[in-house]
């Protein structure tokens, strides 16, 4: 995987780009004024990211992951991961039938339906899960490969499926480690 250059990143005009951030070359960064990239998070090939996002420290977005966060935006905590191809957005089209519907109709001709989304520290999302509008995801939330994410999740549990369904609560001895991980990283930086 090729990653851009310090100097290629800083000129795409991000609205924030945190240190050590690695962007594959093979991304689509839009509006990128609108972005917020934190310390040490990583976006492989094949990631779109559009509209309003903000990524915390220590985020991956997998081969193939679709952020698209139009004016609400997607707002995304400290040491989150997301699998290959997740989906994450934040406005869908109205298919009642009642309109007509797509990215190539003006807006008068449309209904679209839009809001923001929030994914806590340390929440997990599994291979080609989508997040939908209004999502609400606690610290410590997982998701299971192709869940259906919607609605707001309790913390520290795991979940699955479509519809969605609470599986098992989870371990917090991450936190633990993380507070290892930061000294460590501390020490490594006094060498």
């Amino acid at each position: 995987m090729s990653y851009m250059t310090k100097v290629e990143l800083d000129q795409m005009g991000f609205k924030h780009l945190g240190d050590n951030v690695k962007i594959s070359k093979k991304s689509s960064i839009y509006n990128p004024e609108l972005i917020e990239i934190g310390d040490n998070s990583r976006i492989d090939d094949f990631v779109s990211l559009s509209g309003r996002v903000s990524l915390g420290k220590y985020v991956h977005l997998a081969i193939g992951c679709n952020f698209a966060g139009g004016s609400h935006g997607i707002f995304v905590e400290d040491f989150c991961g997301f699998a290959y191809g997740v989906q994450v957005f934040t406005r869908i089209d109205d298919y009642s039938g009642l309109t007509l519907s797509n990215a190539t109709i003006p807006t008068q001709f449309k209904v679209t339906h839009e809001r923001l989304i929030r994914i806590g520290r340390h929440c997990k999302i599994g291979t080609y899960a989508i997040v939908l509008p209004g999502s609400h995801l606690n610290d410590g939330s997982a998701f299971m490969a192709q869940a259906l994410v919607g609605g707001e999740t309790e913390g520290y549990h795991l979940y699955g499926g479509n519809p969605l369904k609470k599986i098992s609560p989870l371990s917090k001895k991450h936190l633990e480690v993380e507070l290892a991980f930061m000294e460590w990283r501390s020490q490594q930086k006094e060498l």
